[in-house]
């Protein structure tokens, strides 16, 4: 149980962090400006950080030396700060493990359902909501 709560943990304090600095970085690129450049901005940067996370994790048994458990490393970094900096990064993560498997089709179809689908989902939960204010 208490490796749970030091999980939980992990995960909320590399998710502020990353939801701090991505609304730091917000505000730093987004004064006077239409075009989401925060918003890119961090996606792409977290998506930088995740890919160096998933390769440190992977290859280098500094971890074990410095005493540092890769996956509460990676809780803390991949999981919380990258997940509460951009979900982006995740998504990246998740496509880039099934083309690892040859997974073609199901990546390419993830990539177009979540981006497509979320953005439908989106304007329905936008439509929906309009919907039930209208009929109040």
């Amino acid at each position: 149980m208490r490796l749970v709560a030091l999980s939980y943990l992990f995960v909320g304090t590399g998710g502020a962090l990353g939801a701090m600095a991505r609304f730091a970085l917000n505000i730093a690129l987004q004064r006077g400006v239409s075009f989401p450049w925060g918003t890119l901005s961090a996606n792409l940067l977290g998506c930088l950080l995740l890919g160096i996370v998933a390769q440190l994790v992977a290859s280098s048994s500094w971890f074990n030396s410095a005493g540092i458990i890769p996956d509460q490393y990676r809780l803390l970094f991949a999981v919380g700060f990258c997940g509460g900096f951009t979900t982006l990064s995740a998504l990246v993560m998740e496509l880039h493990t099934m083309l690892q498997r040859g997974e073609l089709l199901a990546s390419f179809s993830y990539l177009l359902v979540s981006v497509v689908g979320g953005y439908a989902f989106f304007y329905a939960g936008f439509t929906l909501l309009r919907l039930l204010r209208g009929a109040a």
